[in-house]
């Protein structure tokens, strides 16, 4: 029986739903450093380049991929080419990857949110993380840390309330309060971080640019990989969340609204934590190269230095920060769990609720019995770096070849699509930049990603744990994509 689908109240909702999707926990901790690392402001160069060479041109063909074939990726990817099925099915299960790790970091945030109170990480932050927080063991060792299943409980419940109420009462509603109240709170943030001692050292080291990085290849690689990631592009996401769109939405319109607002965040972002390094600077009398760190190390163990050099001022910014990385956490767990809910939801023609309660139920479970153990962040870094490097960029390509390149009967029907309902026309730029210029910045970056795999390995991780774990994963993507393809409706 086919059901009707669901829809989005107005194109606001969509729209303030994908920008809670792309504006996630890697926005606020990840461009800052990614910036400074490649270039400082001479990066902001060829990240504008690939937002308008890459991100937007992806971005449009999800849209019109969603919206036109109505469907999440292996129904809107089987109704436009029966044969690219199985692409639709890989990108699902890199999102099921992600939102099972995803929400282990999230609770982190969420539990650092009352950390803040007082600052209880005391002096030695790292300690604090690793040993006394997440007690980490070195080798693998499935002992259950209490803090860390009681906080993946909590996020798991939150997240599979919000997904049982539906597109317009539980996406649409949450994001409508959450997004909002994410901006006030950064806002309020990046004010309370410009007024540090300390600040202008900081922003100087953010913008100052080192135009001969922009002769290294990989600083270009780097400025398409982070606009990629950033923007929920080519992993499902922004398929699944247009396809609940109006049939005469319009989608350019709606994709430079969030691409622009994702940008602008992450530059926000950058301001705020690089005033607060300067600070932190300052304060320690070491220029900021010395205590700036990407990733979690930033988010976990700099930052909370920097909130407790400020006393009591400390309490109000860690709030405001790890308030921040949790809404703007949830909003982007909800839509990478949308993606999987809704393509079994077609294939099998289930209900929203038993989709929620067996894709979800089941995620949860894993979820919970993986990271709430004491290799909770082993198991984080090793999947988040095959999903993201491999899973993520693969799939894209894999889209590309099927849509552009073997198909090519589809580029005027997709593009007479686009410019029949959108405000801004895509035309002959919009072909070039999709078959030639964004698979060219993806294959040499899957190149360079498994040719590091292969030679060097990830981090110093046994190499048992990571062919379990790392390889493992992409193998589950592969072999599950086949797999669901072949399954029969019911």
């Amino acid at each position: 029986m086919t059901q009707q689908r669901e829809n989005w109240s107005a194109r606001s909702g969509f729209i303030l739903a994908a920008i809670g999707s792309a504006v996630g926990l890697g926005n606020i901790w990840r461009f800052p450093y990614v910036a400074y690392e490649n270039g400082g402001g001479a990066f902001m160069v060829p990240y504008l380049i690939a937002l308008i060479a890459a991100g937007f041109p992806l971005l449009f063909l999800d849209y019109v991929v969603g919206q036109k074939y109505r469907g999440a990726p292996p129904t809107a990817y089987k109704r436009m080419v029966k044969s690219a099925e199985p692409i639709g099915w890989w990108q699902v299960l890199v999102c099921a990857i992600i939102g099972i790790y995803y929400a282990s970091v999230l609770g982190w945030a969420g539990s650092y949110v009352f950390f803040s109170f007082g600052q209880q990480w005391g002096a030695d932050t790292e300690a604090f993380f690793f040993k006394t927080f997440l007690q980490n063991a070195d080798t693998l060792n499935f002992t259950f840390v209490p803090n860390l299943l009681w906080s993946l409980v909590l996020v798991w419940l939150v997240a599979l309330f919000i997904m049982f109420a539906g597109v317009k009462k539980g996406i649409e509603l949450s994001n409508r309060i959450f997004i909002p109240l994410l901006v006030v709170m950064f806002t309020i943030l990046v004010v309370q971080s410009l007024r540090l001692p300390g600040a202008t050292e900081g922003l100087n080291a953010f913008f100052n640019p080192n135009w001969s990085a922009m002769a290294d290849p990989k600083v270009w690689l780097a400025a398409f990989g982070h606009v990629f990631f950033s923007m929920s592009i080519g992993f499902g996401i922004m398929v699944t969340y247009a396809s609940y769109l109006k049939r005469n939405a319009n989608l350019t319109g709606s994709g430079l609204v969030v691409g622009f607002a994702n940008s602008s965040f992450e530059l926000l972002a950058g301001i705020g934590i690089f005033s607060a390094l300067g600070f932190m600077a300052q304060a320690s009398g070491k220029p900021v190269a010395e205590v700036v760190s990407g990733g979690i190390g930033l988010a976990f163990i700099a930052y909370p230095k920097i909130i407790s050099s400020m006393g009591d001022l400390g309490n109000i910014i860690g709030f405001l920060f790890y308030a921040s990385l949790t809404v703007a956490g949830l909003t982007s767990m909800v839509s990478i769990l949308e993606v999987p809910i809704s393509a079994f939801r077609d294939k099998f023609g289930w209900s929203r609720n038993k989709a929620v309660s067996i894709v979800g139920g089941v995620s949860a479970v894993i979820s919970i019995l993986m990271f709430s153990t004491q290799n909770a962040i082993t198991f984080v870094d090793i999947i988040d770096n095959f999903a993201n490097n491999s899973g993520i960029v693969l799939g894209a390509i894999l889209s590309i070849i099927w849509v552009f390149w073997l198909n090519r009967s589809l580029i005027p029907v997709l593009t007479n699509h686009i410019n029949r309902i959108s405000s801004f026309k895509v035309g002959k730029g919009w072909v070039f930049t999709l078959t030639v210029i964004t698979p060219v910045a993806l294959i040499a970056a899957l190149i360079l990603t498994l040719k590091s795999l292969l030679t060097e390995g990830y981090g110093e991780y046994p190499m048992m744990t990571q062919a379990i774990f790392g390889w493992g994963v992409v193998a589950i993507f592969a072999v599950g994509a086949m797999l669901l393809s072949s399954m029969k409706h019911k």
